[in-house]
């Protein structure tokens, strides 16, 4: 039976989550502050965390800075603060998704099992027992994250440092909706020196090399006036 932290300081919302985590079949503790939180989740006895931003001794963003030091599997940010740089920061430190209060237990359930199918399908392991985890398989694109190489139906295509991180990021965070600030925010950071338009010509760069028709595109999907969606179906 898979195992969830909820690390979340208000009780009833914390025990509303469980109880429909636990109907689904998953086992579920909780924590009420930061830094029992970050005790418990560092146990690694956890297949997934779910963390609350607003934390009492400790908040969400540090737990999450620290258990990435230590720990691959999902963790997804809970919060009611709904503004974008909130968002960047927290997958920036690398958390796996960021869902925004208020959402329905359903949403937070769905959420919960699609980044533990693919936490599961990043860490297979072969016939001989070997670890598959750095092997990212999607549609037709394979990614060796420690080869840092790409192959398209199997035959290697040859990307840049850029767009190998914008196409891992795109791939990691499926059916999510990010625009042009979040994109050159995350990818490019303080180490950029143009504007969002590197997002642009990044992204149509990806397409020529991924879609089988760059000009009708289904994978890097746009979203007009919202931004760009990998499609992770």
């Amino acid at each position: 039976m898979e195992r969830i932290l909820i690390v979340e300081d208000d009780q009833a919302i914390a025990e509303l989550e469980r109880d429909y985590l636990e109907l689904s079949g998953y086992k579920v503790e909780i924590a009420t502050d930061g830094e029992t939180g970050l005790d418990m989740g560092l146990t690694g006895q956890y297949d997934l965390i779910l963390l609350d931003v607003m934390l009492p001794r400790l908040s969400g963003l540090e737990i999450c800075e620290e258990l990435r030091k230590k720990m691959e599997q999902p963790i997804l940010m809970v919060s009611a603060k709904k503004e974008d740089i909130d968002k960047i920061r927290a997958l920036g430190l690398g958390a796996d998704d960021y869902i925004s209060k208020p959402f329905s237990p359903s949403e937070l359930v769905a959420r919960v099992k699609a980044h533990l199918s693919r936490y599961k399908r990043l860490t297979q392991v072969d016939n001989e027992g070997n670890s598959q985890a750095h092997l990212i398989t999607v549609h037709h694109i394979r990614l060796d994250t420690l080869a840092h190489k790409v192959f398209i139906l199997d035959q290697e295509v040859v990307f840049t440092t850029k767009e190998f991180e914008l196409l891992k990021f795109f791939i990691e965070h499926p059916n999510q909706v990010f625009n042009k600030d979040d994109l050159f925010e995350l990818i490019w950071g303080m180490e950029a020196l143009s504007d969002t338009t590197t997002v642009v010509v990044h992204v149509r760069r990806l397409r020529e090399k991924i879609e089988f028709d760059s000009n009708k595109p289904r994978l890097i999907e746009t979203i007009w006036g919202t931004g760009y969606r990998f499609n992770g179906e």
